[in-house]
């Protein structure tokens, strides 16, 4: 058994049955075509003000509903989570009065659409909510892209392809040629940010780029002759 690795290939020649393994890839740049926006609003109160906490809240969603709304944006569109509250614990006064404790009342609303540059654009406009004193926080926009698995089965042929046309200028140093597939085994996919290297044995998917880069890579095992 003669195993090499560089460059990037791998490649291993079986003397006893006489096979040749190559690792084969192909990448392909997509464009994502979905755009989820995280964002919520949040308050905090103490038991004494709680009443007053829950309809500033409900003004605050008010007030992320239109804005959304002016946007183009129908609350239908919107997935808005339950209020949830949480209590702030304070481990230096564990003690303390059970009316000044403290609870953090807080709800989300998350916007997903196909319309990505819609959805980038609003985004920055964020800030237009937080003047009219509204704690609103955004989380970054998570881009996606739906034809993945398809993709990926068109990419695996690809990869094949690429692992014979090396495993052919291999068999060429030995004055063999390939013969037919005997296996492949198959990569994790990555999706990564354009020219990246950070790949993962368990498989990446970057969701911070519009622009993505899908690479999937194969073993595959040929018969020589």
């Amino acid at each position: 058994l003669m195993a090499i690795i560089g460059a990037g290939t791998f490649y291993s020649i079986r003397q006893l049955d006489n096979t040749l393994s190559v690792t084969g890839s192909a990448k392909r740049l997509i464009t994502s075509d979905r755009a989820l926006w995280r964002a919520s609003i949040s308050r905090t109160v103490t038991a004494n003000t709680l009443p007053a906490g829950y309809r500033d809240m409900a003004r605050d969603l008010a007030s992320v509903k239109a804005f959304f709304k002016k946007e183009g944006i129908e609350e239908k569109d919107l997935d808005i989570s339950a209020l949830f509250m949480d209590e702030v614990y304070d481990y230096q006064n564990p003690n303390r009065d059970p009316a000044n404790k403290q609870y953090t009342l807080r709800q989300t609303i998350e916007l997903s659409s196909q319309d990505v540059a819609k959805v980038t654009e609003l985004s920055k406009k964020a800030s237009e909510v937080v003047n009219q004193g509204v704690i609103f926080t955004t989380q970054a926009l998570e881009y996606t892209y739906s034809e993945l698995p398809a993709m990926r089965i068109s990419l695996l042929s690809e990869a094949v392809k690429d692992a014979k046309a090396r495993a052919e200028k291999l068999a060429e140093s030995n004055n063999q040629k390939v013969g037919s597939l005997k296996s492949a085994g198959v990569g994790v996919v990555q999706v990564l940010s354009p020219d990246s290297v950070e790949v993962s044995d368990y498989g990446t998917y970057d969701t911070s780029k519009v622009e993505k880069e899908v690479m999937v890579t194969v073993k595959a095992t040929f018969v020589l002759r």
